[in-house]
Parts: structure tokens; sequence; C-alpha cells
């Protein structure tokens, strides 16, 4: 067989084999994609507390503090330490004693082995010092401290989370509006080209039917995209994987919150709940604290202190335990009483007290932007709700409105300017109502976080 009988036998065997392979591969069964994870604004923020990488660090910050609380416990507990030496003499020290000072003893005296180990125990404790008093209130300070900065994180995911998932709901609700809007021209556009062939409708009534439709689908195409933006959004801020397919179980619907009886108790409890002042005022607490670490710099500290120490030395003909490891022990107190330190520890009394007016400064101006902030919450909140009562009512008017419109189209009595401008009035109306009910859950998301009203340190997550 030549070489060229031998290349068509493979094109031949190639093409069998494509051809089966191919009709091997149309008889088997479809792959079935996983199905998508329905969720609920709740199962949102429950997954988000669990897996938001922001809210992690913030559980990771709480631990360090709780560590910063046993360290200062160390100061008034006991320091216990071990040490252990080994020294081997090249050379062996001599003692030169005056000549006839001991009879039958002249020249220098070797006065060492040629091995010599030193076992040390030492046992520290501190009985007075302001200072570890004074640290140790601090860092339990610090451990409340980075509660709240754990409860502000949390206020902070739960309502990226609530927004993210409104955005994604609304997003939603554009898409089908658009649909809603493109199905009436479509119907608008069969009912022209039924009015044309009758002879009652104009050519220029079909073009304009026609532009109509084809004028929409642009906005349809990018109503579509921004729910996939929405979703997305929604599932960076819940921190999970973007290749998880979400599915809304929850719809864009007018829930009445409420509310506090009036302006001032809403400061009240924002003014009590808030993990931004509850932090900066255990702040100020901390401040003290430092105040008066710096004035213990000043005062006497009691310690006391025990030494056992074990020794032996030998030469390399003897055992270890030739000299049997004399043991010597001590125990004493030390006071050390600061008597002039070049003004060092007053210059640092004075920067802690400076440094805590500043803090109860940053305080005072945080309580008035709390007031303010709870203030136009609560005004965003009112505005969206009588949008929401004057947009109701619109609806329906302006969905009367376009069915008589329509009708009167059909009956060749109407206008085809009349039916832009219903449907017009009509996509409008469900907009702005749309947006006043996303505008007020968006607004009561913000209005809670603002009043403090956010997750419990002790929720699971």
């Amino acid at each position: 067989m030549n070489s060229v009988s031998i290349s068509r036998l493979f094109v031949v065997l190639a093409f069998v084999s494509v051809l089966f392979g191919s009709a091997a591969a149309a008889d088997m069964p479809p792959a079935t994609r996983p199905k998508p994870l329905s969720i609920s604004i709740e199962d949102a923020v429950s997954i988000g507390m669990r897996q938001n990488r922001e809210l992690e660090i913030a559980r990771l910050d709480k631990r360090i503090a709780g560590q910063k609380i046993r360290e200062s416990w160390s100061e008034v507990l006991p320091h216990i330490s071990s040490n252990v030496s080994y020294t081997r003499s090249i050379e062996p020290s001599l003692l030169f004693l005056p000549e006839n000072s001991f009879p039958g003893i002249s020249g220098p005296l070797r006065i060492s082995s040629d091995n010599s180990v030193v076992g040390t125990l030492k046992v520290d404790q501190n009985i007075f010092k302001l200072s570890a008093i004074a640290g140790i209130r601090a860092s339990s300070l610090v451990k409340k401290i980075s509660e709240e900065s754990y409860r502000q994180s949390s206020a902070e995911v739960e309502t990226n989370i609530r927004k993210a998932y409104y955005d994604a709901l609304i997003s939603r609700e554009k898409v089908a509006l658009v649909e809603q809007s493109l199905s009436r021209w479509e119907e608008a556009r069969k009912d022209t080209n039924a009015l044309f062939r009758q002879g009652v409708a104009a050519d220029i009534d079909t073009l304009k039917a026609f532009l109509s439709v084809e004028n929409l689908k642009p906005d349809l195409i990018k109503a579509r995209s921004s729910v996939m933006i929405a979703s997305t959004r929604l599932k960076n801020a819940m921190g999970i994987d973007q290749s998880t397919e979400i599915e809304l179980s929850d719809k864009l619907i007018y829930h009445e919150q409420s509310l506090p009886p009036d302006l001032g108790a809403a400061c009240a409890e924002a003014l009590e709940k808030r993990p931004d002042v509850r932090s900066l005022t255990l702040q100020l607490k901390a401040e003290d604290e430092k105040v008066m670490a710096a004035r213990s710099e000043g005062m006497p500290s009691l310690a006391a202190f025990g030494q056992l120490q074990m020794q032996s030395q030998f030469n390399d003909d003897q055992s270890p335990d030739v000299n049997g490891w004399p043991t010597t022990s001590s125990v004493g107190l030390q006071l050390s009483v600061p008597i002039f330190s070049g003004f060092g520890t007053s210059a640092r009394i004075e920067q802690s007290k400076i440094s805590r007016l500043q803090t109860r400064t940053r305080l005072e101006d945080l309580k008035e932007q709390v007031r303010a902030d709870v203030e136009i919450r609560l005004w965003n909140l009112l505005e969206a709700r009588k949008r929401i009562e004057v947009q109701s009512k619109t609806i329906s008017v302006a969905e009367r409105s376009y069915r008589i419109t329509m009708l009167r189209l059909r009956e060749g009595i109407g206008s085809r300017l009349e039916l832009t401008d219903a449907e017009l009035q009509l996509n409008t109306a469900k907009t702005n109502y749309l947006q006043a009910v996303y505008d007020y859950l968006v607004a009561s998301v913000e209005f809670d976080k603002s009043l403090g009203r956010v997750v419990p340190i002790n929720r699971k997550s």
C-alpha cells in the first residue's frame, strides 16, 4: 500500500470517528445546571454575618483585645525564670598569696576546676505598682471598645447587605416594568397595523409604532445588565463566591416601620445604643486610666524577689556529683522611689490630660453629628412614605387613562400622540412608585443604623 492510500485511510477513519463521536455526544443527556440558591433578605444577612471578610477582621480584633487583657495581668503575677550555665576553664584561675602566709604552700594557688555548672531559679513578684493596676483597667476598656467596634462593623455589614439586596430587587422590578412597557407597545403596534390595513391609520403611524418598540429594547438590555451588576454586588457584600447562582425570594413591598414618638426620643435612643458613641465614651474612660498610669510613674513601687541556686565544680577525672551540688537561696524586697526624672513624668501627665480633653471634645462633636444624622434619616423616611401614599393613587388613575386611550385608538377616534402620552404617564407612575418604595426601605435601614439598632454581640454568626 502506497503512502497516498495510507493517507486516504487515515482521513476516512478520522471522519468516521468524528461522526460517531458527535452522534454519541448528541445521545448524552444535557448537563444539569445547579439549582440557584434561593435567599431572602434575612438569609442574606445571616450568610453575611458568617462569611463577610470585614466582619471576620473585627472578630480577630476582639481576640487580640482579649490577649491584651492577659498581657496586662502579667504585671501583677509572678515572673519565674530559670538559667543553667556551664563554664570550661581553658587556663585555671590562680590566687597569689604573700610568701609564708600558709606553711607548706608556696607560689600561686589554683582555685578553679576544669568544669563549672551553675543552675539558678529566680522568682519576681510586684507587690505594689500603680501603673500595673491602671494597665489592667485600661486593657479591660480596650476589650469593651473592641466589642463596640465589632457591633459597628456588624451594623455596617448588615446595612450594606440589606441595601444591596434592595438594589437587586429594584433592578429586577425595573426589568419587569420595561418588559410591560414593551408588551404594551407591541400590542399598540399590532393594533396600528390592523388600522392601517383598514385604511384608518396612516403609514407614518405604523413606522412610529415600530420605532416605539425598537427604542425600548436598549432600555431592556440596560435593565437586565443592571440586574447582573446588582447581583454581583450583593454576593460580594455577603462574602460568597461570585460563581454561586442566587435567586431572590423576597419582593420589593412597602412595610410601614414603627417610629419613635418624636425626634427627642429618637436622639436619646441613638445616643444610648449607637456603637460609635459607646466606643468613644469608653475611650474617654481609657484616657482617664492613661492619666492614672502617667501619674503612677512618680509613685513608689514595691517588689519581692527570691533566688535558689545550685552549683558544682569538678575536674575532668571527677564526677559532677563530687561536691554534692551545694544549694544557696535568698529572698528580699525592693523598694523603688522615683525622685527626679527630668520633668519627663510631669510632661507625660500633661500629654495624657490633653489627650483626654481631645477625646471629650470628639465625643461632644459626635453626639451633635448623631442628632443631625437621626433627624436627616427620619426626614428621608417620612418623605419617602408620603411619596408612596401619593404614587399608589396615581398608578390606578394612569392605568385607567391608558385603557381609555387605547380603546379610543382602536375605535379610530384617538390619536397616537394621546397613546404616547398615556404610556409615558403610566410608566412614570409605576417607576415613581417603585422608586418611592425602594427609597423608603433603604431609608428604613439607614434610620435603624442611625438609632443603633444593630446586631447584638452574642448573635450567632
